[in-house]
C-alpha cells in the first residue's frame, strides 16, 4: 500500500474489452467486457489507485471483468460493494501506516478499532482486516514483535470466531515507506508464528518485496502457509504489469495458483494509461 502517487493520476475514463489470447486491445464505444477465463485465481483492485473513478464506476467495470472485490475499503464503503456482487476483500481503519502496532501508546485505540471492524466485516462478507506494524522509531525488532504480538493477541479469538483474517502488510522501507519496520518477510513470519493463529497471516505486496529482497517466487512458496493476501504493481516505478518492468507477473500467478492459494490477489499499480485498460490487462496476465 502507498497511497501517495509521484504522476498525476490519468483522467480519461476509456472502458474495457475482453482479452484475446491474453491481449487487451481498446474498447468500442464504452463496451464493457470479461476478462477472467480461467478464474483459478480471484483477483481483485485496490480502491486509492483509481481516484478519477467513482466506487461505483470501478465496483461496476471490476464486476463486468470479472474481478471478485475491491481492496482497502473503509466500513462505510462495505456494503456498496454488494451492490454490485463483489465483496471488499482487504477493510481498512485499523490503523495507519507509521504508527502501528509496534507502539503499545496505539494499542487502547487500535484495539477499540479491532473490536468494533471484526463483526462488521463478518456482517458485512469482508474477510480480511489491514494493520501496519507502524515506524520503528528506534525500537528493536525483538521489542517491536513483543509489542504487535501482546495486542493480537488479545483480538485473535475474536477473529478466530468471526473468521475473519487480520493480515499484516510487508512495505519496503527503502524508497515509499522510509523506517517501516515490516519490511521483511522473515520479519513477518516471526511475528506469525509468535500470534500463532490460523486467522494473522501475512499481506505480501509482490511490489514492495522485490524492492526489499527479491527473489519472489521461492520466498512466496517457502512461506505460503503464512500469506493470507497479495498486492501486485510493477517494479522499478509501481505502474502497469507491462514489458517496462522486472517482474514476470503471469508465472509468479502460476505459482501462486500451483500452491493451491485459496485467498484473494489485488492490484495495487497506479496507472499510466487508460486505467480500465491498464486493469484488464492486469487481470489478463495474472488469470492463469
Amino acid at each position: 500500500m502507498d497511497r501517495s502517487t509521484t504522476r498525476p493520476m490519468p483522467t480519461r475514463r476509456g472502458l474495457l474489452v475482453g482479452a484475446t489470447a491474453g491481449l487487451v486491445a481498446r474498447p468500442a464505444a464504452g463496451q464493457v467486457r470479461r476478462v477472467v477465463r480461467n478464474g483459478r485465481l480471484k483477483q481483485a483492485v485496490c480502491r486509492w489507485c483509481y481516484k478519477d473513478l467513482s466506487l461505483e464506476e470501478l465496483c461496476r467495470a471490476a464486476a463486468t471483468m470479472g474481478l471478485v472485490g475491491i481492496d482497502l475499503l473503509n466500513a462505510e464503503e462495505w456494503p456498496v460493494v454488494r451492490k454490485f456482487g463483489l465483496i471488499c476483500t482487504m477493510g481498512s481503519g485499523v490503523c495507519t501506516i507509521r504508527d502501528g502496532l509496534n507502539d503499545r501508546a496505539n494499542h487502547s485505540q487500535i484495539e477499540a478499532n479491532f473490536r468494533k471492524l471484526l463483526p462488521l466485516a463478518k456482517k458485512h462478507g469482508v474477510p480480511n482486516l489491514i494493520c501496519f506494524s507502524g515506524n520503528r522509531k528506534g525500537m528493536s525488532d525483538e521489542q517491536a514483535w513483543d509489542n504487535c504480538a501482546l495486542l493480537l493477541n488479545r483480538v485473535k479469538s475474536q477473529a478466530e470466531d468471526l473468521e475473519v483474517n487480520i493480515v499484516m502488510e510487508l512495505l519496503n522501507s527503502k524508497v515509499n515507506h522510509p523506517d517501516y519496520q515490516c519490511d521483511r518477510t522473515a520479519w513477518g513470519v516471526e511475528l506469525c508464528k509468535r500470534v500463532n493463529s490460523p486467522r494473522f497471516k501475512l499481506l505480501y505486496d509482490i511490489y514492495h518485496m522485490q524492492i526489499m529482497e527479491g527473489d519472489i517466487i521461492r520466498t512466496i512458496r517457502d512461506n505460503i502457509n503464512y500469506i493470507g493476501h497479495f498486492h501486485t504493481a510493477g517494479n522499478p516505478g509501481r505502474h502497469e504489469l507491462d514489458d517496462t518492468q522486472e517482474l514476470n507477473y503471469k508465472a509468479i500467478a502460476r505459482a501462486i495458483v500451483d500452491l493451491g492459494f485459496d485467498g484473494y490477489l489485488a492490484h495495487e499499480f497506479i496507472p499510466t494509461r487508460d486505467p480500465l485498460i491498464s486493469l484488464a490487462e492486469a487481470v489478463a496476465l495474472c488469470d492463469v
